[in-house]
């Protein structure tokens, strides 16, 4: 039998969670920031979360995606 060369990583929710709410929070700051400059503060901060957490999903599915 062979070994794999690179040890199995487990998943750790917490390590999701918060790279998830990182970048959401990130996404939400850099929108409100944008917003703050064009005055449409509100909208942009909405997008901001929705592309957040979009953008959180596809961090997570790509860190763990060989689990």
């Amino acid at each position: 039998m062979t070994r794999s060369s690179r040890p199995r990583r487990r998943p750790n929710p917490v390590v999701a969670g918060s790279q998830l709410v990182a970048t959401l929070l990130l996404c939400t700051a850099v929108f409100a920031g944008i917003g703050l400059l064009v005055g449409a503060l509100v909208p942009l901060v909405i997008a901001g979360v929705f592309v957040g957490f979009g953008a959180g999903l596809a961090v997570v599915i790509k860190r763990f995606s060989d689990v």
